[in-house]
């Protein structure tokens, strides 16, 4: 008999804080809410954003350029960083493709 009640306080007690998390979700965690008719699609980037290394590594001559405009001072944040991490991984496959004779 003892069993049975316990297991009837848990179901109850588990359904209660359910109901309480369902129902004050958007108390505890409200929702982001965006202006009519914007994206909200976070695969759609603002090309504000910095390019990553992948895009760098695609476009060798704009890394080359946005790290001489690193050093000039002429371009700021970022991109500087992946710019000249995608030139070291391009320089370090070129060198073992040396090496290796490929």
């Amino acid at each position: 008999m003892w069993r049975s009640k316990a297991i009837i306080i848990v179901l109850v007690a588990s359904l209660v804080s359910f109901t309480g998390g369902f129902v004050l979700r958007p108390v505890i965690a409200p929702t982001q809410q965006t202006a009519p008719g914007a994206i909200s699609s976070p695969i759609a980037a603002a090309p504000s954003q910095a390019r990553g290394a992948q895009y760098f590594v695609a476009h060798v001559d704009e890394a080359r350029q946005v790290v001489a405009g690193c050093r000039d001072g002429s371009v700021r944040g970022g991109e500087c960083a992946t710019a000249e991490e995608a030139i070291i991984r391009i320089e370090a496959q070129e060198r073992t493709k040396r090496f290796l004779g490929n």
